[in-house]
């Protein structure tokens, strides 16, 4: 994570974000024409991808925006912090594998990871995700960065959205809950614990699979370097530690195909215990990227004509 302390030096980083305005100066769609995916005009919360992206640096340029980059199996969490300062800030969510220019330009190099825009100026917040309460120290900070550059404004009717909102989707069950606040919180020991819990009770419970495999990569990833293990393993090519490593790391980036494709390759020349730890990495990576995912189905098979 950043050093949560914000200046206003911050503002002046080289990051490049005209070729995504320039999406946002693009012809006008037809009356009748389908919108695009990412577009969602007066909301506190949108998804945004590079056709909409300019939008948002837009719209920076009246209230600060919070950009949650997530990608396959790392859900985005800020939309009910951000909501509640009543309008005072927007979140864009952006899935980092998706859109991969928008990602470039920001030099996102893992997922989860936090930025802000202030008059369209980019401002790195933190990889990873703190605890709620160091959440809105940050936030607060952007807050009255946002105000000595004269971003002031306000979404209309923030307040009264918030107020009236009506619940989408059904409760978590408690252990799931559990598993979710303790994420939250950043307390990733609870979150397994949380998760093994539910499995235990029903070894079907694919969300609590999907869950475990997901709050697990988060554990491997705390507290690491990204330059040291890539160097690490650019070093020692086939050692499987080194591989399983920076595969962790191209998972969180997003790179999916990587993740694979390296742990496919240095499968063979392991040992029976190597091997079963690369087998079991793989079902893990599987549950987050998705069963039904091609790439998952294409390495699915990969391992099989390994095994077999």
């Amino acid at each position: 994570m950043t050093d949560p302390t914000i200046s206003g030096a911050a503002l002046r980083g080289a990051v490049d974000l005209s070729g995504l305005v320039r999406a946002a100066q693009a012809p006008v769609p037809a009356p009748g024409a389908a919108p695009s995916a990412g577009a969602a005009p007066g909301g506190i919360v949108r998804d945004a991808d590079e056709t909409s992206f300019g939008e948002v640096v837009e719209l920076s340029r009246t209230v600060p925006v919070v950009v949650e980059f997530y990608a396959d199996g790392i859900a985005p969490v800020l939309g009910a912090i951000v909501a509640s300062y009543g309008g005072r800030l927007a979140l864009a969510t952006v899935d980092g594998n998706r859109n991969p220019q928008i990602a470039q330009a920001f030099q996102i190099q893992q997922v989860p990871a936090v930025v802000a825009l202030v008059g369209g100026r980019p401002l790195p917040l933190f990889v990873g995700m703190p605890a709620e309460a160091e959440v809105r120290q940050v936030l607060d900070q952007v807050l009255e960065l946002a105000a000595q550059n004269g971003v002031t404004g306000s979404i209309p009717g923030a307040d009264a959205a918030i107020d009236g909102a009506e619940p989408v989707e059904p409760p978590l069950p408690p252990l799931h809950q559990a598993a979710y606040d303790a994420i939250s919180e950043g307390d990733y020991d609870a979150a397994v614990t949380a998760y093994r819990a539910a499995i235990a009770q029903n070894p079907r419970d694919q969300l609590a699979v999907a869950g475990l495999a997901q709050v697990s990569l988060l554990q491997r990833l705390e507290g690491l370097v990204a330059a040291h293990v890539r160097a690490a393993a650019a070093a020692a090519p086939d050692d499987a530690d080194a591989q399983l490593a920076v595969a962790d790391l191209d998972l969180s980036g997003g790179h999916v195909d990587d993740a694979f494709a390296r742990l496919l390759r240095v499968f063979p020349g392991q040992g029976a215990e190597g091997k079963a730890v690369i087998r079991t990495r793989l079902l893990d990576y599987f549950e987050i990227v998705g069963v039904d995912d091609p790439r998952t189905i294409a390495a699915r098979r990969a391992l099989t004509t390994l095994l077999y």
